[in-house]
């Protein structure tokens, strides 16, 4: 497997139609997406470095061209259980906040399956029950024909005060 930069430019020209994209990836069998413009690259699943004392949600950390970024197991994070890794394996790269102050973490993904593209038209807010997941953590379901996605709020789910208060 490559790693993937996602190339910024081409987004933001599919943005005139689809004003919603999203990476879509799979966890416990089950298929989430988080807003692309949060996405940075994708890389190979690496052996990651061991942090103690940590969450169990923080698999570790790793060595991304001289940058040391902590990488969440998203599975985890949401409420299940930790993440096999397999050849399919991935580390989603994202960044969180303002460019000036902007925070980069990898998230563990069982696998990573495409950009699906929304219409406003094709997302519904979060039920108010009845999901596993926090409220907060979900900012829409997707339709995608039959199907439902859940997307993620990226900013909730890696809230990184949040993130520190539960490492300590």
């Amino acid at each position: 497997m490559q790693n993937f930069i996602i190339n910024q430019e081409s987004v933001l020209q599919d943005a005139t139609l689809y004003k919603h994209q999203y990476l879509a990836f799979t966890l416990n069998q089950e298929v989430y997406a988080l807003r692309i413009a949060y996405v940075k690259e994708i890389i190979e699943y690496t052996t990651l470095t061991p942090v103690p004392m940590v969450p169990i949600f923080i698999r570790g950390v790793l060595n991304l061209r001289g940058n040391v970024l902590p990488v969440i197991d998203l599975a985890v994070r949401l409420g299940g259980p930790v993440t096999p890794v397999s050849k399919w394996s991935c580390i989603i790269i994202v960044a969180l906040g303002p460019p000036e102050d902007q925070v980069k973490m990898g998230v563990l993904v069982d696998t990573v399956n495409d950009v699906l593209r929304f219409k406003e038209g094709d997302l519904e807010p979060p039920p108010p029950f009845g999901s596993h997941l926090r409220n907060d953590f979900i900012q829409n379901i997707g339709k995608l024909g039959e199907r439902f996605i859940t997307l993620l709020n990226v900013e909730q789910v890696l809230a990184v005060k949040e993130l520190m208060v539960q490492a300590n």
